[in-house]
């Protein structure tokens, strides 16, 4: 009969832990839910300010016919678009580490399923690692190979933030654009500065929204890592 109690208390042990896994595995998805609405929520605000500014910018145009006044109006107006714009290209980018934080929690949180019931590892088709491979893996985004490298360097300009990056950068075009018309210089010149001004607001973008996101707090670093790393 005593033979038997170690075993029992073993299998009591093994249920609660997977109880605490799980319960906490529901929090992390609950809050990765919250946080794609609220990104969802930031985008839908910004499209807003923007398609009413162009409304309210073309009424202006078809009155003034692009005159001293459609270009007085325009460009302070397309200057709060590209601050709401800036401004939401940078929540998102937090959301996104946010996000990358919820699924690092996940594959740790899968990784002791896998420690307590080593069998079920066949059936998952997300990662038990905690380094980027991992995450990436469980995302959907696997960089095994070239082609799958090359497909998740696609998968950047296809994210909210870089979506929302080129329409900032628009704006900006247009803002110099306007100004340039203002001071009137050639219209090659101004399709010139306007097409310069994208660029530059596009690369500025990029390195900042780069440079938030490079560096991963301590709590982050993989304590699980891949046992095959993408080349």
């Amino acid at each position: 009969m005593s033979t038997e109690i170690p075993p029992i208390g073993r299998d009591a042990g093994s249920a609660a832990r997977l109880q605490i896994l799980a319960t906490e595995h529901w929090s992390l998805l609950a809050t990765r839910a919250l946080t794609y609405n609220e990104a969802l929520s930031r985008v839908t605000i910004f499209l807003s300010i923007l398609s009413g500014a162009l409304i309210a910018l073309a009424l202006v145009a078809q009155a003034d016919h692009f005159g001293p006044i459609f270009i007085s109006i325009a460009i302070p107006m397309l200057l709060i678009v590209m601050f709401v714009g800036i401004t939401t290209v940078s929540r998102l980018t937090a959301l996104n580490r946010d996000d990358y934080r919820w699924v690092i929690g996940m594959n740790r949180l899968r990784r002791g399923y896998v420690d307590l019931h080593p069998e079920l590892e066949q059936y998952f088709i997300t990662s038990p690692h905690d380094d980027l491979y991992g995450a990436l893996q469980t995302l959907g985004i696997d960089a095994v190979s070239a082609p799958k490298r090359l497909g998740s360097w696609i998968h950047i300009p296809q994210t909210l933030p870089a979506i929302l990056s080129v329409i900032v950068a628009a704006v900006g075009g247009a803002i110099v654009a306007l100004i340039a018309l203002a001071i009137a210089i050639p219209p090659l010149a101004i399709g010139l500065v306007a097409a310069a001004a994208f660029v530059i607001v596009l690369l500025v973008m990029g390195a900042w929204n780069r440079r938030s996101i490079k560096n991963s707090p301590p709590s982050l670093q993989p304590r699980f890592p891949s046992p095959i790393k993408s080349r």
